[in-house]
């Protein structure tokens, strides 16, 4: 969730000094003063530091500010997503006008999905290197110029190739996650992970309500020109709204700020350089192969990511097999398109619900964490997941064994109140596991979260082409069997929340990432206490003086 995470525990990248001089005394007032916790590199540059500006920072940002930032996140977020859930409500239209079977025109839907699972990990390097404004505007141009080539595709093949492209053009979740790291640290940006959680997975919800509606009352060209239309709104407000936040690049921008400054008004120029100027270069292949790496490295060592990201991966599955399901599940009961795509509105008021659910405890555990930060262990962040978890497999058997339809004198309310527990379950497991691993990984944050959501968008793909055979197997009871077996699922992946709960500080004792958290905590603890003695030292000085 950002390289300031990564810089802490890389002790390879620069040939740093620090400096903390604890012990100067009064009498030593007369020496120059040397910014605290300065850094210098093997050259001699002073190099500018979150500790020496930290007015510049995202961090300094009004919260009216930061959340006028953060909405439009949300809509980009949403965009992207949209752009996922809208494309099932063409593939009859498209295996119709060019001849092919419904699951090769469901080959587009898979492959966005399983590409934008890679498209976010590759985005995210550059993100750090270069600031968050200029990736995320060239990711959202690539896949509008891919959405125009969607709109306009004269064959199949066509299709599946501005499908794929838009897929990996879309730098999502891992971009987005760390924009929140710009603006709050890790005590303080709960908030604003839920709030970018919630857009996430709305955007899922948004293109099958949006869709249904289309497909009703509109030529299927038009779901691809809508998918444009959105992007390139979204695009325009990012450019004229959202600032840089990268805190190495507002800290470069500062850094030549003050030299100009100088040099304006007569004096020497300052020895002073942002933290990208004294770099040799600004990305090598070895760091993008590490950080490309390095979420799936995690993804099969750890179990604490293993296990989360598989029921968060799961759990977000689910939705796009709703795609899927709900058409002939609801079509028992004569619903068209646009009424069946009415059907997710139970879902995201389940999003509405689970997000409002976590407030109480994000507020607890912030009042906490502000009496002493080290009292509140990452567990604590799986409390409410252990009752609210539970709604996923009580869900998905309630929408099984209410799918029977009217001939069983089932109303068709039944299914879709029991969608809503599996919506408000997908949110809390979601925000729930991405919490908990920012807390646990601490440096590795980035790493530990990218392959949460690596797991998701890629087991979403997956799904598109199972789905439907998987709903058509049985002979009879064929919309309630596949249902049991989702819920069978997630009742075996629920287990493993309430182990990381019980047992978590013992997974990560035996974790070398986890552990990392434990050395930023101790260095934490040891600045914080050199700060106090000498701000009680000067005050001791002062006093006397």
């Amino acid at each position: 969730m950002g390289k300031r995470f990564d810089d802490l525990s890389n002790n390879n990248t620069e040939n740093f000094n620090e400096k903390t001089d604890v012990n100067s005394s009064a009498s030593e007032s007369s020496r120059p003063k040397e910014a605290y916790f300065e850094k210098k590199d093997d050259k001699g540059r002073i190099v500018l530091t979150e500790e020496m500006a930290p007015e510049v920072l995202g961090f300094a940002f009004s919260e009216k500010k930061k959340y006028m930032i953060l909405t439009v996140i949300a809509i980009l977020q949403i965009s992207m997503n949209f752009n996922t859930s809208v494309y099932p409500n063409a593939v009859g239209a498209i295996s119709e006008e060019w001849g092919v079977s419904a699951q090769a025109a469901r080959v587009g839907q898979m492959g966005f999905l399983v590409l934008y699972a890679f498209g976010c990990e590759l985005w995210a390097p550059w993100s750090e290197e270069y600031g968050r404004w200029p990736i995320l505007q060239l990711s959202l141009f690539f896949v509008n110029i891919w959405s125009l080539m969607q709109a306009l595709s004269p064959n199949y093949a066509t299709m599946m190739v501005g499908r794929f492209l838009a897929g990996l053009s879309s730098a999502g979740g891992s971009v987005t996650l760390g924009l929140v790291a710009d603006l709050w640290d890790a005590d303080t940006q709960q908030y604003g992970v839920a709030y970018i959680v919630w857009s996430s997975v709305s955007g899922t919800t948004v293109g099958p309500i949006v869709g249904g509606f289309m497909e009703s009352f509109a030529p299927w060209r038009w779901i691809f020109w809508v998918q444009l239309i959105f992007g390139g709104f979204t695009m325009a407000l990012h450019f004229l709204i959202v600032p840089e936040t990268r805190s190495t690049i507002l800290l470069d921008r500062e850094a030549k700020r003050r030299r100009k400054q100088a040099v304006k008004d007569g004096k020497p120029e300052p020895n002073i350089w942002g933290p990208n100027e004294v770099k040799e270069s600004r990305i090598s292949v070895k760091e993008i192969i590490v950080t490309f790496y390095r979420p799936f490295e995690l993804f099969v060592r750890e179990p604490i990511v293993l296990f989360c990201s598989m029921l968060s991966g799961f759990s977000d599955m689910l939705i796009f097999i709703f795609l899927e399901s709900y058409g002939p599940v609801f079509g028992q009961w004569g619903f068209a398109a646009w009424a069946t795509g009415l059907g997710f509105v139970p879902v995201w008021i389940g999003y509405f619900i689970g997000w409002a659910s976590f407030i109480p405890f994000i507020r607890k555990d912030m009042a906490q964490r502000k009496i002493d930060r080290f009292s509140v262990p990452p567990e604590r962040r799986l409390y409410w997941l252990l009752w609210t978890a539970p709604l996923e497999a009580i869900g998905l058997f309630g929408f099984a064994w209410t799918s029977l339809g009217p001939d069983y004198n089932v109303h068709w309310i039944a299914p879709m109140i029991f969608a809503a527990m599996i919506g408000i379950a997908n949110y809390c497991i979601y925000m729930a596991t991405i919490d908990y691993m920012v807390a646990a990984y601490g440096p590795y944050a980035s790493s530990a979260t990218g392959g949460n959501g690596f797991a998701r968008d890629f087991l979403a793909g997956i799904s598109a082409m199972f789905s439907t055979p998987f709903y058509n197997h049985f002979d009879t009871y064929t919309l309630e069997y596949p249902s049991t077996i989702l819920a069978c699922i997630a009742t075996c992946l629920i287990a493993p929340i309430f182990l990381l709960y019980f047992k978590g500080p013992t997974v990560r004792q035996r974790s070398r990432f986890a552990q990392s958290l434990n050395d930023e905590f101790e260095s934490t603890k040891v600045r914080a206490q050199v700060r106090e003695e000498k701000a009680r030292g000067e005050a001791e000085h002062f006093e006397h003086a």
